[in-house]
């Protein structure tokens, strides 16, 4: 399928207008690939409140063995693909699919590139504020996270990479299932009526009123889940590193805050 390419519009009742139009084919589009991060998704680093980029804080590395918390994805938020997930989308997908893998930089086809799956990996959905994750709204989301085991052997290079506190950002691949378009015009009565069912979860809203259409997301097949420099969602950070003790070292863990609400301001959108 020849990839059909949204033009630049001069308002938002014409692209809304191109939008219904090629709605069969952009789903058709969409359903078609495996969804993953864009790489370079927001123009600014995450930074605190004094304008300092925050990382999380490093562990130890007198151990060959680290857990770490990883936020792959949340709902209720328009990321760089006009996609807002809705809670309960990898309901089915966490019940079916036992082969989830942690990987790096979405390389599911190099072994080099694994962190983490089998017993080394849970997968579950749990539902956080926002605040707990660093982004500084009220309300809550259904993030998707892997508990995962980190061995020095398995992949080197990303157990330094989080045992360091570098890892800051995490991205899901996964095919969608069920997908509705939402535009803001009363013109359109079925994807209006999708706009005011899913508009008010949306936590960064501008977002969607800048655009006047987005993608529901309400079901999806979770394949894997990446550690990537920069995603389509920024509020996906590592939640926690917890470093397995050594004979002579007490457990430590190490709790990230982030602090994201200028990140998210900045998310390059595409359809």
């Amino acid at each position: 399928m020849k990839k059909l390419e949204i033009p630049s519009f001069q308002n938002k009742s014409e692209l809304i207008d191109f939008m219904i139009a090629n709605k069969s084919t952009l789903i058709a589009q969409k359903m078609s690939v495996l969804k993953e991060a864009d790489g370079l998704e927001y123009s600014t680093p995450i930074t605190n409140s004094k304008g300092d980029v925050l990382k999380a804080d490093a562990v130890s590395l007198d151990t060959n063995e680290i857990k770490v918390r990883a936020i792959i994805n949340t709902t209720n938020i328009m990321d760089s693909h006009k996609d807002v997930h809705i809670p309960g989308l990898w309901k089915k997908s966490l019940k079916e699919n036992k082969r989830l893998m942690h990987i790096q930089e979405h390389k599911s086809h190099e072994f080099s590139s694994i962190i983490s799956s089998g017993d080394d990996l849970k997968a579950f959905t749990k539902t956080m504020t926002w605040k707990s994750l660093g982004y500084e709204v009220e309300g809550s989301t259904q993030a998707l996270v892997f508990d995962s085991t980190v061995k020095r052997e398995r992949n080197p290079y990303m157990f330094n990479q989080y045992s360091k506190g570098y890892v800051n950002n995490h991205s899901v691949g996964m095919r969608y299932v069920k997908i509705f378009m939402a535009v803001d015009d009363e013109r359109y009565e079925e994807e209006k009526a999708v706009w005011d069912k899913y508009y008010p979860e949306i936590t960064n809203k501008e977002m969607a009123d800048a655009s006047g259409v987005f993608w529901a997301v309400t079901e999806a097949k979770a394949v894997e889940g990446s550690a990537v420099p920069m995603g389509s969602n920024p509020i996906t950070p590592t939640q926690s590193i917890k470093q397995e003790p050594s004979q002579d070292t007490p457990p430590k863990a190490v709790t990230d805050t982030f602090n994201i609400t200028e990140a998210i301001k900045n998310i390059n959108l595409k359809i």
